[in-house]
């Protein structure tokens, strides 16, 4: 079917224009002045809405395969449909990880079948799969990226052999994606504060899993980068110390190192453990106060590069455990652009920024293919939302299969109404049509 969205305010590359946005094949045809085309097509009001380009989560666990009892492609997408994430690109760590070629198109396949979202997988690596993290190379047009675990999260994929590290850095055609902690100021601050207490807490993760962890491993990663002059993205910054090693002096098509900031590190402090508990531990740690508003700075000035949520749910019974046994990683992704909209009302963002950050940056970054911005000749992903129509989170409108989010209670001050995936109508106004699927990303490399 084909799409008119009439007299709406789209916001795309630095700026907020009203016109008429036309949809046919899949793709955008027309971006017009309002009401200077008439077109046989659905049409949709968009007076008084903003036509977002859909957000692209680089950084996404959805569970599938082995963990289906957290979370599948198929409810996370749907979740990320409703938040106007219309792309995603989801991590190696399930079960198995994603070590060989075959896994990882085994992920593909399902996502193929059942992802309302366009869809992207990373690489695993490990210490010994280095030949077949190299066959990815052949694939640079159809992967996002190689993800290399520096530091241990969830599930088994530490890569702490310098020699695995050099090579597959000195090896990789693709953008490498790092999660930077370094395991042996983890350990030893663990060992640290045990001797020191009988019980560790929630709010002893940032303690443990601290800044300088951060700042170590990053600076590791940045190292081999340069030595080899690989394509590096550094994800979930945390810390302000880290945030020395980036610049915003050359511009994002010229940089060979991107950094990306979750929206629970923006939007969370370590004074929060006192409310949430382990709702809230993750990897990296959320910090104390002064690295949120440091983060918030690098991203308004764009040492930090792009917007992600590092989605990863658990069941609430396995964030109910103590501290020690229970899992991290907080369900996010329905709700990025929602707690992005509540900081432009604020006053701390503007709406074209966020969408740089969710959007074109993130297209950028990775070279998608024909996506990320509101472009003639691209594909229909487009987001409308209402800036004055609040929406609160309750248990009842989350979509997660894991059945909570750590926004419970949040009200945001828009909601989106409309989400457009490759020129379908997936959500409208809490409705969803599953009849078409999303698409293999593709990447001009």
């Amino acid at each position: 079917m084909n799409y008119i969205i009439k007299d709406t305010a789209i916001v795309n590359e630095g700026k907020i224009v009203h016109g008429d946005v036309i949809i046919k094949n899949g793709k955008i045809d027309k971006v017009t002045a309002i009401g200077d085309t008439k077109y046989a097509a659905q049409e949709i009001d968009g007076s008084g809405k903003y036509l977002l380009p859909g957000a692209i989560d680089d950084q996404v666990h959805f569970r599938e395969p082995g963990l289906t009892h957290k979370a599948t492609i198929y409810t996370e997408a749907k979740a990320a449909v409703a938040g106007g994430v219309t792309s995603f690109m989801e991590m190696p760590n399930t079960v198995p990880p994603a070590f060989t070629q075959q896994l990882l198109e085994d992920k593909y396949a399902i996502a193929a079948n059942t992802s309302l979202a366009n869809y992207s997988f990373y690489m695993g690596t490990s210490n010994d799969n280095f030949e077949e993290v190299l066959k990815t190379n052949d694939k640079k047009n159809d992967v996002c990226g190689i993800k290399i675990f520096m530091g241990s999260s969830t599930g088994n994929l530490l890569v702490d052999s310098p020699l695995a590290l050099d090579k597959i850095f000195a090896s990789s055609e693709l953008l490498i994606a790092t999660h930077c902690e370094d395991e042996k100021i983890i350990k030893e601050n663990l060992e640290r504060i045990k001797k020191e207490k009988d019980v560790l807490e929630p709010s002893d993760h940032p303690l443990i899993r601290n800044e300088e962890g951060c700042f170590e491993s990053s600076f590791k990663a940045i190292q081999f980068a340069k030595k080899h002059g690989s394509r590096l993205h550094i994800l979930h910054i945390s810390t302000e110390k880290e945030l020395q090693l980036f610049t915003s002096m050359i511009p994002l098509e010229d940089k060979r190192i991107t950094a990306e900031v979750c929206v629970h590190h923006l939007h969370f402090t370590s004074d929060d453990y006192a409310a949430l508990g382990n709702k809230i531990k993750c990897n990296p740690a959320i910090k104390a106060p002064h690295n949120r508003t440091a983060l918030w700075q690098a991203l308004l000035d764009d040492r930090l590069d792009v917007i992600a949520t590092d989605h990863a749910p658990h069941t609430i019974a396995e964030k109910n455990e103590p501290y020690e046994k229970a899992h991290a990683g907080l369900p996010l992704v329905q709700h990025p652009l929602l707690l992005m909209l509540h900081y432009v009302k604020e006053g701390k963002i503007s709406i074209e920024k966020v969408v740089e950050k969710m959007s074109h940056a993130v297209a950028k970054c990775f070279q998608i293919k024909d996506r990320g911005f509101i472009r003639e000749g691209y594909y229909a992903d487009m987001v409308l939302v209402d800036m004055d129509k609040p929406y609160t989170i309750t248990k009842e409108n989350i979509l997660y299969k894991c059945g909570w989010s750590p926004l419970e209670g949040f009200t945001a001050p828009a909601t989106v109404t409309h989400t457009f995936i490759n020129g379908n109508l997936v959500y409208g106004n809490g409705v969803f049509n599953e009849s078409n699927r999303g698409m293999r990303l593709k990447f001009e490399r």
